[in-house]
């Protein structure tokens, strides 16, 4: 080959490579998954109400609560901040207690939790969120109705939820639209916090109540399209043990979560919101969810 038939070929080669280097560049980066940093795309917590872990584990009265325990996983030695349920609710979602020592109403004078709460981070990170409430009468509800308790839907204690009536209504809901959010992956919110009434709660009614209701509600999460289709998180926990224990436990399920693991360590409320916001690469919201240890050991 001649020169000049060498150099036209090598140039060719050059102006090819150039072309697909400009074109790669042109190309967007594949998407990333609604679940962000993490890999998790969905966290639901169900919160139950005053029993220690005692009367959880191995206990008769909570067959199913104990099936899912030895399925998945479970933190054995898990507790509450403080006694009573209120201040325990604002901890596992802002990571303080908020100065609030009793089970005061949000329409009460100074019982406000004027501080930044999950709400706040997982909506800035572009996620979803809701909070659905069994027995709230309608959306953004602040007092109590029939076995519904305002003390158990921490959000509406919140200012910066409560400020916009539109969009606490939009995300304050009755637990009764949980069933059309389930149909498809897309519809069910990235956050999901869901407090059952007074009696499925385990609160007013005996502990065998609560398992029945879980083991009803429960496989209908597990079995929606968040949870068969994309690697989501379901926690099942309770606000604070008894008068002579705050220890009770929290539950791990659905994909994201290891399978028959114990874990003896020692977690709080602020423990699941530090777990929060590590999978999700957001701020902790105060020191307390800084300092405590993330649970990820017992995610996959």
């Amino acid at each position: 080959m001649s020169r000049i038939g060498r150099r036209s070929l090598a140039g060719g080669f050059a102006l090819a490579m150039l072309l697909a280097m400009l074109l790669a560049g042109c190309t967007s980066p594949p998407p990333t998954t609604s679940g962000g940093s993490g890999g998790i795309d969905h966290v639901v917590i169900i919160v139950e109400e005053n029993k220690p872990a005692t009367g959880i584990l191995g206990g008769s009265s909570a067959p199913y609560l104990n099936k899912l325990a030895n399925e998945y996983a479970v933190a054995a030695n898990y507790a509450g901040i403080t006694h009573p349920s209120l201040p325990n609710y604002l901890a596992m979602t802002s990571g303080t207690t908020a100065g609030v020592t009793d089970d005061c109403s949000p329409k009460d004078s100074g019982c406000t939790a004027n501080v930044r709460s999950i709400a706040d981070e997982i909506a800035q990170s572009g996620r979803s969120w809701k909070m659905y409430a069994e027995g709230m009468a309608a959306p953004c509800r602040a007092d109590n109705s029939g076995r519904y308790a305002v003390r158990h839907n921490p959000f509406m204690y919140y200012p910066g939820v409560t400020g916009d009536k539109a969009s606490c209504a939009a995300h304050v809901v009755p637990f009764s639209r949980l069933a059309d959010d389930l149909k498809s992956a897309s519809s069910l919110p990235n956050y999901v916090f869901i407090s059952p009434d007074l009696c499925n709660d385990m609160h007013d009614c005996p502990m065998k109540t609560g398992d029945d209701w879980l083991s009803q509600q429960v496989p209908k999460i597990l079995a929606s399209a968040a949870f068969t289709t994309q690697n989501s998180l379901l926690v099942i926990t309770w606000d604070e043990g008894d008068d002579s224990s705050n220890q009770a436990v929290a539950i791990f399920a659905g994909p994201a979560a290891k399978k028959a693991y114990k874990s003896d360590a020692p977690y709080n409320h602020y423990s699941l919101v530090r777990t929060i916001e590590s999978v999700w690469g957001l701020q902790p919201l105060t020191d307390n969810s800084r300092n405590a240890a993330p649970m990820t050991e017992l995610l996959r």
